[in-house]
């Protein structure tokens, strides 16, 4: 019995890009689950793929040992994240790799989750089973992110998305909205929302945008995240957009323990579920935020908010990763900065973020930042 150190094979790093790129397809869709990804090959021919469905199960090694049938006795199963060993709703993927009679397994990563926490590994391993760690580790950190912050601080991880003209602004004077960006780098920011578990905004936003905050693409809106506002005393307009639609994609509200109990009562009758949070009259406590939001099984973060919000989550330093979005067009000397009482540098020169590159996308260049 023996769990080994990946080797350097050109065809399990190709499968297990196979699996990460599988895995992807459920991101924004299997909260609380990881979004992992599956792929089950015999004699070089791939038999069997299977992703994290909808929900968070069943989960991706069944999906696809299902699709390989008896076939895959004595094949390789290529899998983004250890397989669970612990019964939950559903009963261990390591039993049901064992029992269709896989011979080898290629695991990207160790799952955190102390439920887990390398029994998987070991049950299979012990069961006369290959099991081999580690191919893919680093695209499997980037992929399972959301996952690992969630189980290790207890809160999703926060990815602050902002778009900027050419200097520096965000918005028309007296806060009135201004298109930055053009279509290809919407159709990003949609493409985000739907990757997301849940987009955070804030009752400042919601008041001068009145936003929808749904993902728009082409035959994707059910991939819409939970929206969740940031509005501690209830102002948020019962008619406007986000409330109108709370019933086809939900609404989260989070309030101050001293909002008025009347407004609540009321958006809670239009489909809307509102969260008390600690915090003053004026600012909810985002780190209380993050952990409900967590507790809640939200394991991946959107923020799409305004200078105020913005600023706030990168001063109490719970960003983790960050898409800057540059237009080539500029607002104006009048008008509103990227970030309320902050440079824009403190972003783009964080020593807490480093920036990963960018690339043009229509018009606008994108650049993309992550946790160092």
């Amino acid at each position: 019995m023996d769990i080994a150190e990946p080797t350097d094979n050109a065809e399990d790093s190709r499968f297990m890009r196979l699996a990460l790129a599988l895995g992807r397809r459920g991101l924004g869709r299997t909260w609380p689950n990881p979004a992992v990804g599956a792929v089950v090959v015999k004699d070089g021919v791939i038999i069997g793929r299977g992703w994290t469905q909808p929900g968070g199960r069943p989960h991706a090694e069944t999906e696809a040992l299902a699709r390989a049938g008896d076939a895959a006795r004595g094949a390789t199963l290529y899998v983004t994240l250890e397989p669970c060993s612990h019964h939950g709703k559903t009963p261990p993927c390591a039993d049901a790799i064992i029992a269709a009679g896989v011979a080898r397994v290629v695991s990207a990563l160790v799952d955190p989750n102390p439920e887990v926490a390398g029994a998987g590994h070991w049950r299979m391993a012990e069961a006369g089973v290959v099991v081999e760690v580690g191919i893919g580790a680093e695209e499997a950190r980037q992929a399972h992110a959301g996952h690992i912050r969630r189980v290790q601080d207890g809160r999703p991880h926060v990815t602050l998305k902002l778009a900027v003209a050419a200097d520096g602004k965000v918005a028309l004077a007296g806060r009135k909205p201004a298109r930055i960006t053009g279509e290809a780098a919407a159709a990003h920011v949609h493409l985000m929302r739907a990757m997301n578990d849940a987009v955070l905004t804030g009752i400042g936003t919601v008041l001068s945008d009145d936003p929808l905050l749904t993902c728009r693409l082409s035959g994707m809106g059910e991939r819409s995240p939970v929206r969740v506002v940031l509005d501690t005393m209830l102002r948020l307009p019962p008619g406007g957009r986000l409330a109108h639609s709370a019933r086809q994609a939900p609404l989260w509200v989070m309030a101050g323990e001293g909002a008025p109990r009347e407004r609540e009562q009321a958006l809670t009758a239009a489909g809307i579920v509102v969260l008390r949070v600690p915090g003053t009259r004026e600012r909810l406590d985002l780190a209380a935020v993050l952990k409900l939001l967590g507790g809640r099984g939200i394991t991946r973060l959107m923020i799409e908010a305004g200078p105020i919000v913005a600023a706030a989550f990168l001063r109490a330093n719970l960003v983790d990763e960050a898409t800057l979005l540059r237009s080539p067009s500029a607002v104006g000397a009048d008008g509103i900065d990227a970030l309320d009482g902050l440079p824009l540098s403190a972003l783009t020169q964080s020593p807490r973020l480093k920036s990963l590159g960018s690339e043009a996308v229509g018009a606008d260049m994108i650049e993309t930042f992550e946790r160092m």
